[in-house]
């Protein structure tokens, strides 16, 4: 007799602990107004009504009395729990958090808190696409631009060729238990990684690439909300995002 294996569950985690230096705001960016929500309820609500996702983990600063606030207007299946210092600490603490009830072959999407105008539609592909992985993959769009590699002074030194270049972006989507294992490994061994996906690579692993648009628009500078306001308003018109 076959026995079936149940169908992975699927989670979310956003990193919310950061400040945004860069931003130059009195605020971290996340908490930036667009069309009358915070840039974290915009994102935290296109994960929590996918319907696929069962929970959203939020990661957020301690003693965060600005998230405390708007708590309450976010959906009922989401949960915070203590970021830390990086990006990197701050996902191992909604994984340490899913590890209590999630098995280690579901899978967890992990999501820039800055990133508010993800589309469905790239769940959906990331979903389909990467359902046969023992490992999952990222989000990215091919680099469009011509790159070029500056030396000191600022002076460009030479072109890099961009066929095989990706822009990462978020979600990166990956086993539970893989990916707590590879972040857990990469910080014993004083590694701080910039994403997922690094933490995944440095274990051996070769992450999949799948296309996703470029209008997933991180905020990083001031313009940026202005783009995403657009890009919020046009995506409602056109298909209801």
């Amino acid at each position: 007799m076959t026995v079936s294996t149940p169908a992975a569950k699927v989670f979310a985690v956003v990193p919310a602990a950061g400040v945004g230096k860069r931003m130059g705001a009195a605020m971290p960016k996340q908490y930036l107004q667009i069309a009358g929500k915070s840039v974290l309820e915009h994102t935290v609500e296109r994960l929590a009504r996918y319907a696929r996702i069962q929970q959203v983990v939020i990661a957020v600063a301690p003693d965060d009395e600005i998230f405390t606030a708007l708590r309450a207007s976010l959906p009922d299946n989401c949960v915070a729990v203590t970021g830390g210092a990086e990006r990197c600490h701050s996902v191992l603490a909604g994984l340490d958090y899913l590890s209590d009830s999630a098995d280690a072959r579901d899978w967890v999407l992990v999501h820039d808190a800055a990133r508010p105008c993800l589309r469905s539609a790239d769940i959906d592909r990331m979903l389909e696409e990467l359902a046969d992985s023992e490992v999952g993959g990222i989000l990215a769009v091919p680099v469009r631009d011509t790159l070029k590699f500056c030396g000191s002074g600022s002076t460009v030194e030479r072109t890099v060729d961009r066929r095989s270049l990706w822009h990462a972006l978020t979600p990166q989507m990956f086993r539970l238990g893989l990916l707590k294992e590879a972040i857990e490994t990469a910080l014993r061994a004083g590694r701080i990684v910039t994403d997922e996906a690094q933490a995944v690579e440095l274990q051996g692993h070769a992450p999949r690439v799948v296309a996703g648009h470029g209008d997933n628009l991180k905020i990083t500078q001031a313009e940026d909300l202005y783009l995403a306001e657009m890009i919020i308003a046009a995506q409602g018109r056109i298909s209801g995002e």
